[in-house]
């Protein structure tokens, strides 16, 4: 009895006894974890090798076409419209001289011949009265010997008959004139925007007959803001006739055309802080050359100036510009040098630097989280460097492994 209750009691003790013993056979069998080499790799970054260039700055603007000449067409005489030319119709084109309303002129015509008659009655009488000068000087002589008087000699009333041919000579000037108004006729090559009188019209003195634009010039009237004047030397561009680039887009198409830089209006705007300049674009409607497109007057059209002044740069992508205006620099080390700029121009897409990065040198253009001098980068096509005793890594912890088996 007392056998078969040692016998049950020892039973489980034999058991967590083996249990001990294979657990501890199992961790003596145990390998410690394979130690692998992390990779610290340098910060992968895109740069592009840099050169200063030679750059004229171009200035952009824009504005309407405007002819160069704006006319209200008015009469000088009074009268009923007996003629309308063809051409005179809101768009009508006509050249210099043409005919454009006709005045009754038989009343002119009249005048006229009334102010001829009267001329040549002032120049009979002028004829007589010289000739009754002379007979007055000789009948003087052959009575005295004395000098004759001016009266004597008739020269008063001769002084009024000069005086009479003048007048009638001024009045017959007048009258051609007169005349010659019952025709209006343009003054220039043109385009009748407006028309405000018809035939059998009566008009008088100074009545607006219509509103007529000059098509030999068109004037386009830029706005330059003040920052950009610094690229553009307006003064001796004025005086070369610089060109300016036109464009806009017509019949859905974009079209260019050259005009010239011609005057500056010469006051800043206080309320924008522009300054107005002019450039003219000769024969815009395409008159003389139909191989070009029409620029038509109203139309809204963007102008590129092209400075004359160069200036060795850097021009660089907009981006690597950084808030504080410096730019990163990839050293032959690979490492990071942070550059402060002196940047003289920017855009939407580049920037243009005058100092603080050298020729030939590496510039990141890709972004860089938290930069700082020395950092250490690579670039595409570099050789990755492998550390064997990475920094992350932690000793090898075998040696401890086997002591806490041991003292299993």
């Amino acid at each position: 009895m007392r056998n078969s209750m040692l016998l049950k009691s020892g039973i489980p003790l034999l058991i967590i006894l083996v249990a001990i013993i294979a657990a501890a056979v199992m961790i003596g069998a145990k390998k410690p974890p394979e130690q692998k080499p992390v990779e610290s790799k340098p910060f992968l970054v895109d740069a592009m090798q840099i050169n200063s260039e030679d750059v004229h700055f171009k200035v952009y603007s824009q504005g309407n076409v405007i002819p160069k000449h704006q006319t209200n067409i008015s009469a000088q005489v009074s009268g009923k419209i007996v003629e309308v030319s063809d051409t005179f119709v809101a768009g009508g084109l006509f050249n210099e001289g043409d005919l454009l309303v006709r005045l009754e002129q038989e009343d002119y015509a009249t005048e006229l011949k009334l102010a001829e008659a009267e001329l040549v009655q002032a120049n009979a009488a002028l004829t007589e009265e010289k000739a009754r000068g002379k007979v007055a000087e000789q009948e003087w002589r052959s009575v005295n010997s004395s000098i004759a008087p001016e009266l004597g000699l008739r020269k008063p009333q001769l002084a009024t008959a000069q005086a009479n041919v003048k007048a009638a000579e001024a009045k017959f000037e007048r009258a051609q004139r007169n005349l010659a108004r019952t025709e209006i006729r343009a003054p220039y090559d043109g385009l009748v925007v407006s028309k405000n009188v018809d035939l059998g019209q009566f008009i008088t003195t100074g009545a607006v007959i219509g509103t007529i634009y000059s098509t030999d010039e068109a004037e386009i009237r830029l706005p330059i803001p003040d920052s950009d004047m610094a690229f553009i030397d307006i003064t001796s561009q004025i005086k070369q006739a610089s060109p300016v680039t036109l464009t806009a887009t017509v019949a859905g198409k974009k079209r260019a055309w050259e005009a010239e830089l011609v005057r500056s209006e010469g006051i800043l705007d206080t309320g924008n802080r522009v300054i107005y300049v002019i450039a003219k674009l000769d024969d815009p409607y395409a008159r003389k050359d139909t191989d070009t497109t029409p620029l038509r007057f109203g139309q809204f059209v963007e102008a590129e100036i092209t400075g004359t002044q160069s200036q060795q740069l850097f021009v660089l992508p907009r981006n690597v510009l950084r808030l504080d205006n410096t730019v990163l620099q990839v050293t032959d080390d690979r490492n990071v040098k942070i550059n402060p700029v002196e940047v003289v121009r920017t855009n939407a897409n580049y920037v243009y630097i005058s100092s603080g990065l050298d020729e030939e040198s590496q510039v990141i253009t890709s972004a860089v989280p938290n930069p700082y001098n020395g950092m250490k980068v690579r670039l595409p096509g570099d050789e990755v460097p492998t550390n064997a005793t990475p920094e992350n890594d932690k000793a090898d912890d075998s040696s401890s492994i086997d002591a806490r088996e041991a003292a299993n």
